[in-house]
């Protein structure tokens, strides 16, 4: 059984899902069961399923894992994209959140080649 914790990809994505919790915390009211909401899910997706596929037993359910939280890693980008789209999001703001979320989507798919 892997260690999920040690993994790089799934700080990053556990530290993205925070910041994505304090900005959505702004967002408007009509918008919690909303973009809020689904943004909120996207971006816990990923480290959620990262720390999932670190419990099973192979390298196949492992990978099985890291494409789901690579799918929710691009749902998050696009997410964000309609979030500053929308003037939810400052331009500044996305543009880091954007560097972030690609680095976790290059992470996932170089450790996916790792287990190939």
């Amino acid at each position: 059984m892997r260690d999920f914790k040690k993994y790089d990809v799934w700080q990053l994505s556990h530290s993205l899902t925070l910041e994505v919790y304090n900005i959505t915390s702004n967002f408007p009211k009509e918008e919690l069961y909303g973009l809020t909401s689904q943004i909120r899910r996207a971006s816990a997706s990923i480290a959620t399923n990262i720390s999932e596929g670190c419990g099973r037993n192979s390298d196949k359910e492992f990978n099985q894992f890291l494409n789901i939280a690579l799918g929710s890693a691009s749902e998050t980008e696009y997410l964000l994209i309609l979030s500053k789209d929308l003037n939810y999001i400052p331009n500044e703001k996305f543009e880091v959140l954007e560097i972030q979320i690609n680095t976790i989507k290059s992470k996932l798919y170089k450790l996916k080649e790792k287990l190939n």
